[in-house]
């Protein structure tokens, strides 16, 4: 027998994140382009991070044919919210700047940059990356590189190093008690045996 879903969150309705995620402006847009793969993943950090923005928006697809139109959006510079060489550091915003669209794919590595190769637009966007890279909290799965973070993660940290530290932090109370609810149902001893070095 399925469990009941919260139709929102998408979490069972007795884990329902809804009271924790926040309602927050931001001079920013954030397009989060997910693979269609993390859709039901137990810890969609994509979809909250969307939920949590009034400038936020989840898309799911590997495909995405409207991405010409999103680009020129009138009034924004857009960037890929994504490292490489290339990537510029985000820097706060000054009183007349534009403010960014910022389209952040999701997925594991390997599909995020599928993403990227199906659309071919965004692998020829500008690059904007993290200044400074905040630990991650994501305890639950081993991180591929030093500095990687969670999409929910990563958005709260560029958007606070645009608008104002600490302004976003609010959007990772629901990604706590997501990874705390996980830690719960494994037990502690088996989250310190496969989790903690």
């Amino acid at each position: 027998m399925s469990r009941i879903q919260c139709e929102r969150c998408l979490r069972p309705q007795n884990h329902c994140l809804c009271p924790l995620i926040p309602s927050l402006d931001s001079r920013t847009r954030v397009l989060l382009l997910q693979h269609p793969d993390e859709v039901r993943h137990a810890l969609n950090t994509a979809r909250l991070a969307a939920l949590g923005l009034n400038n936020g928006e989840l898309r799911v697809g590997e495909v995405f044919d409207d991405l010409a139109e999103v680009i020129a959006t009138p009034g924004y510079r857009v960037g890929l919210l994504f490292p490489g060489e290339t990537a510029t550091p985000l820097q706060r915003y000054q009183a007349d700047e534009r403010p960014w669209l910022l389209i952040v794919p999701d997925g594991t590595w390997r599909k995020a940059r599928k993403l990227l190769y199906l659309n071919p637009l965004l692998e020829g966007l500008p690059r904007v990356t993290l200044a400074q890279v905040q630990p991650s909290r994501y305890r639950l799965r081993k991180a591929p590189e030093a500095g990687a973070l969670s999409t929910v993660e990563a958005v709260t940290q560029a958007l606070n190093a645009l608008e104002g530290e600490g302004r976003f932090d609010a959007l990772l109370r629901p990604f706590d008690a997501l990874i705390e609810g996980q830690i719960a149902a494994m037990g502690r001893q088996t989250f310190e045996r496969n989790h903690l070095r």
